[in-house]
């Protein structure tokens, strides 16, 4: 589809062409009344897309994404919760033909997962899933209560734009401490035997990433340096959001009790974004993967 100004044009051409044909179709209708609703609807979904498009305003926002998932207390459920938003977003980017690959996944000890991240490769990734970013809030009756209570779980996103090669971060190497272990996730007995994981401390901000998807400690290395590099980078643009009171203004303390989105499946069934007061009752498609609508809401009403 073509975008910005060339896009605008095109789709003022193709109302003037519906409107010739419901034109002709008032003189004498050779069907020419079923092509224009027809065109009519495809005229109005591309509309909504360059209007979306326009609220795409980071210049990050074309870009890949790396997403975290990290689950809240609440032990055995809230990892479990987190296991069920990796498989929503997963879902997600398939529904729009992107790929998606798990960076680094540790796994809760009776169900669910602790954290995870991921990398989603597609065209504005990045703009699409920085909507996501916040504490996430389940309600239901829990799969793990044998007394079949009602239990909260909470779950906190972060998502940072994969950087690419172009942007130089300076990074001092002996502001890094890496480290290497034995890989606890999925890739066979050769992973598991050799320290081929690689976890990265920047000791300056304190943040931490890791990678062991990899069979090659230095394929780990790297993923895990392009994952730090773009927390640093979002770190940074942060920082300079903060000081101009513009950027993310929205944006509330990731914390307990602050979440940006409700997930309730029991007493009933409704999915709720605070910021925006997106509902919808079709929760099960929602955990599905069917999220366009709720950050279609959050980029409109930035």
């Amino acid at each position: 589809m073509l975008r910005g100004i060339e896009g605008w044009e095109a789709l003022a051409k193709e109302l003037e062409e519906i409107e010739i044909l419901l034109e002709i179709a008032e003189v004498e209708d050779g069907g020419e009344s079923t092509e224009a609703l027809q065109r009519l609807a495809e005229t109005e979904q591309k509309l909504k897309a360059l209007e979306l498009e326009r609220m795409f305003d980071d210049t990050a926002d074309p870009r890949n994404v790396i997403v975290s998932i990290n689950a809240g207390a609440g032990g055995t459920e809230a990892q479990d919760w987190t296991e069920i938003l990796l498989r929503m977003y997963l879902r997600w980017a398939e529904r729009k033909g992107f790929s998606a690959e798990i960076v680094d996944i540790l796994a809760g000890e009776e169900a669910g997962i602790k954290n995870v991240t991921f990398l989603v490769k597609g065209e504005y990734a990045y703009g699409n899933l920085r909507a996501e970013a916040g504490i996430h809030r389940l309600v239901r009756i829990s799969p793990f209560d044998t007394g079949k209570r009602r239990h909260t779980s909470f779950a906190s996103v972060f998502v940072y734009p994969e950087i690419s090669d172009d942007v130089v971060i300076d990074i001092d190497e002996a502001d890094l401490r890496i480290d290497t272990f034995r890989s606890s996730g999925a890739g066979g007995q050769h992973v598991n035997k050799t320290d081929s994981a690689v976890r990265i401390s920047h000791l300056p901000t304190g943040i931490v990433v890791q990678c062991q998807n990899e069979r090659s400690q230095h394929k780990n290395k790297a993923t895990a340096m392009k994952i730090l590099k773009a927390r640093l980078y979002e770190l940074e643009m942060h920082k300079r959001a903060q000081k101009m009171e513009e950027i993310h203004k929205e944006k509330k303390i990731i914390a307990w009790g602050s979440q940006i989105r409700s997930y309730v499946l029991h007493p009933y069934r409704l999915v709720k974004d605070h910021r925006t007061g997106m509902e919808r009752g079709d929760a099960d498609s929602v955990l599905d993967g069917d999220i366009d609508d709720f950050i279609e809401a959050y980029l409109m009403n930035q």
